[in-house]
């Protein structure tokens, strides 16, 4: 049996236009949902980061929300936790990471009601290190998806790789990159995709492979690709599947076709299934220590210790200057919380620290990477969010009842972030 576990990632940054959500929820989202109603034998894992739900909700798109919560219902959509905001969750500090993943719950259990049960995680651009474990072992998750790329033994196929803290223990899942990529730059056809899960299988008796890519693959990125993809795999899996009953049916009556369904059994039958159920059919494999990536490192970035360079790349000045101003902007908002003690203060910092949570979205990065992807305006927008933090946070500081040379402290970073974003602008303007 070939086990295949088909991960969608839906996401949208919160920077995202009306009309372009409009746009991607005609073209992808309602289109795959539909395909999935038609299929309903299919089972798939799904993460979508809770900022986008609440988009889909004030934009009018509830019929999406309402359609990922019954196929939840049915057991056909199995969700998973990630971070709200979608930030690169080992480049911030662990308590942010909590909180993020602790708002995700909050808002998508609201919108999906009991449907939403994760027990797995997604790491937003499945960016992973060792940092991020113990939060994700606090929070309550039983497995991990990472990219394949992290994977440091033996590729597994039969087999579920665990990661330890403090005695316990975290299932790992990886991605097969490159079967996902041909998918997703529709490099492989319904036909090849087939056959290549076929020549993986080889003798073995049961196997599994997990697929991974974002929703706006299927409509959005790939026009139709829902259809000429997803839905002629579907089919030929449902027919592969009536085939095989039917041959089973028969050896009811004839021992003489066991070893067809033997033949069958073991080098045509796909069966879709959510992560989890992986966890019911394969066995615990010994402990490992996945290697600091994302789905968009390259063995080339690891060996050369640049582990995130679509966000924190070590040779982009860019990079450099947005996490200088990224890290004074958590230092006052979490000075202001600390010492708001009065109405106006309190004020001032509640503003900041709700601000702060869209603020770490990594989207302002990935558009500043030049790898090979480049956007000033949306750099820019990040530095706003970013600038109304700090903005607010100082506000409360400086109106709070902490002593002076606090508040000249923090107003000096204030100076700082003020000179770093003036560079950031600069550079903008130039290159």
């Amino acid at each position: 049996m070939i086990y295949w576990a088909q991960f969608f990632h839906f996401y949208q940054p919160a920077t995202q236009l009306s009309s372009v959500l409009d746009k991607i929820c005609d073209e992808s989202y309602r289109p795959l949902l539909q395909v999935l109603r038609e299929f309903p034998e299919i089972r798939v894992t799904v993460n979508i980061n809770a900022i986008l739900t609440e988009m889909l909700s004030h934009c009018g798109h509830q019929d999406i929300i309402q359609g990922l919560k019954d196929l939840g219902q049915k057991g056909q959509v199995e969700f998973v936790g990630s971070a709200k905001y979608h930030p690169i969750l080992p480049l911030i500090p662990p308590d942010e990471g909590k909180r993020q993943i602790e708002l995700n719950h909050k808002s998508n259990s609201f919108f999906f009601g009991d449907a939403y049960k994760p027990g797995g995680f997604f790491p937003p651009e499945m960016a992973y290190s060792r940092d991020i474990v113990p939060t994700l072992v606090g929070t309550g998750h039983r497995w991990v998806i990472l990219g394949g790329v992290a994977c440091p033994a033996d590729w597994p196929v039969d087999t579920v790789y665990q990661i330890e803290h403090d005695g316990q223990r975290l299932a790992v899942f990886f991605r097969d990159d490159l079967l996902s990529n041909k998918i997703s730059f529709q490099q492989l056809g319904p036909k090849d995709f087939l056959e290549h899960l076929n020549a993986l299988k080889g003798e073995r008796e049961d196997i599994y492979v997990v697929t991974a890519m974002d929703a706006e693959t299927y409509g959005h990125h790939i026009k139709d690709w829902e259809e000429l993809f997803l839905s002629e795999v579907y089919e030929e899996i449902q027919v592969r599947s009536e085939t095989y009953a039917h041959i089973k049916q028969k050896t009811m009556l004839a021992e003489r076709h066991t070893s067809l369904i033997r033949d069958e059994e073991t080098s045509q039958k796909v069966k879709t299934v959510t992560i989890s159920q992986l966890l019911e059919h394969f066995s615990s494999g010994e402990v490992i220590d996945p290697k600091p990536s994302s789905w968009s490192t390259s063995t080339q970035d690891i060996d050369a210790g640049n582990s995130f360079p679509l966000w924190k790349d070590k040779d982009n000045d860019i990079h450099r200057m947005q996490w200088d101003h990224m890290t004074i902007c958590m230092e006052l908002c979490l000075k202001a919380v600390q010492v708001a003690d009065n109405d106006e203060s309190k004020h001032f910092a509640g503003i900041a620290r709700g601000l702060l949570d869209r603020a770490l979205q990594s989207d302002q990065f990935w558009w500043a990477s030049r790898r090979p992807m480049w956007d000033i305006n949306l750099i820019h927008m990040g530095l706003i969010d970013q600038w109304r933090v700090i903005l607010n946070a100082y506000r409360a500081i400086n109106k709070s009842g902490c002593e002076g040379n606090v508040k000249k402290e923090f107003f000096d970073k204030l100076v700082a972030a003020r000179e770093i974003r003036g560079n950031i602008l600069d550079q903008l303007f130039v290159l």
